[in-house]
């Protein structure tokens, strides 16, 4: 058996920790890491956030918790077997071995065991259903850490059989395949055979979990290769992407934006040819006012809102924002540029600050022009030359004009 030393896994053990380990030992429950946070450690990454598992039961560890005055966070999680206790200010989520009894693609019915095995069985992804005890020893069931080590992602068991108790797995497969994949296009044909013949069961599944998922799968790795996927097994029609897609445009933006941070919807609205596509988006995925706005705005300006030709590229962008009456402009402008791969422009865009015109009403009056009229054209003009001069010209140069005017 292999047992993990790392220094990623010696820093988990926290005072909190220490605490929990010490109450399970003491009632002989069997206490260790599962899932995710093993799969992070092996990789020698430290983990966001640690789920436990246990041989106990939850009326067990309420019982053991409660005599050992320990607060429990009560996050509804009870049913499907987590506790939440908190100790030394850290919360520690530690959920029952079961079994799914009942799947409809969605949702399991639960029943308790004390089987590792079977608990490591009804997991998604082989890389994900390890488990860690606290002195560092490894369980793997299924060749998960072999896996791991040849960038392999592969169902526990039959892919098939794994899908359909829960669709969603589908996306999941190709979010850890953009993290851990090593090259685009090493799939089991017998993977993308099952993912392919239950493409449909996507269409049962929430647009809020889809959109959890597809998110992560835009800012990962082999997104232009997941994508093209997506297409060819015919899952895309089921989460809300267009049916005609701009693969070409995709294929494009997704190697611009490599290295620029973007949002998940500067790369999605590559896909899209229009706005309607924006709309069918969000009726399915329920995306944010944000996200749906940015999709519009990339969709409207990607074409006609270039660089500048000449000295002087970031005009028309600079331009843009100074007319701009919305919140957020600038933003929208940044990820505009990352979708254009203009990288260098990006720099300048980010450091760039808004002036502000220098000419008042007030400054108007002093000159003896009085009705709010006048004063409104006059400014009107004297924006217009500001704007010609680049935003350069200051109070004295545009109250001089404004004589000339």
């Amino acid at each position: 058996t292999m047992r993990l030393q790392a220094p990623q896994f010696q820093a988990l053990f926290t005072p909190g920790l220490r605490s929990v380990a010490e109450l399970f030992e003491k009632k002989n429950y069997e206490l260790r890491i599962a899932g995710g946070a093993v799969r992070d450690l092996l990789s020698g990454v430290t983990p966001q956030d640690i789920d436990f598992a246990t041989t106990a039961t939850p009326a067990e560890m309420k019982e053991m918790f409660t005599a050992a005055g320990v607060r429990l966070i009560n996050n509804k999680g009870e049913k499907h077997g987590t506790i939440t206790a908190r100790l030394h200010e850290q919360n520690f989520e530690i959920t029952t071995l079961r079994i799914d009894v009942v799947t409809d693609g969605r949702h399991a019915e639960v029943e308790f065991t004390t089987d590792w095995h079977k608990d490591a069985e009804r997991r998604d992804l082989t890389v994900n259903s390890m488990f860690l005890g606290l002195d560092g020893t490894l369980y793997d069931f299924f060749n998960g850490y072999e896996d791991l080590k040849n960038k392999k992602i592969r169902f526990v068991g039959k892919a098939a059989e794994r899908i359909q108790e829960d669709y969603l797995r589908i996306l999941r497969y190709f979010r850890f395949y953009g993290r851990i994949a090593e090259k685009p296009g090493d799939h089991e044909p017998i993977t993308l055979e099952a993912i392919k013949e239950n493409a449909k069961g996507l269409a049962g599944i929430s647009g809020e979990r889809i959109w959890v998922e597809l998110k992560k799968i835009l800012l990962g790795n082999h997104v232009n290769h997941l994508v093209q996927l997506m297409y060819e097994l015919d899952i895309a029609q089921y989460i809300g992407l267009p049916l005609g897609g701009n693969l070409e445009e995709f294929a494009r933006v997704s190697k611009n934006i490599q290295n620029l941070s973007p949002k998940p919807m500067t790369v999605l609205t590559s896909l899209f040819k229009g706005k309607d596509d924006v709309t069918n988006l969000d009726l399915r995925l329920k995306i944010s006012k944000e996200e749906k706005n940015l999709g519009l705005f990339l969709v409207k300006h990607r074409q006609e809102l270039t660089k500048g030709s000449g000295p002087e590229p970031l005009r028309p962008y600079q331009d843009f924002l100074m007319d701009s009456r919305e919140a957020n402009t600038n933003s929208k402008i940044f990820e505009l540029l990352k979708y254009q791969g203009e990288e260098q422009l990006l720099k300048e865009m980010q450091e760039w600050t808004v002036p502000s015109f220098p000419v008042s009403g007030h400054d108007l009056r002093k000159m003896g022009v009085s009705s709010g009229k006048e004063i409104g054209t006059a400014l009107q003009q004297l924006r217009d030359e500001w704007k010609k001069s680049g935003y350069h010209m200051d109070k004295e140069e545009l109250l001089s004009c404004l004589k000339k005017l």
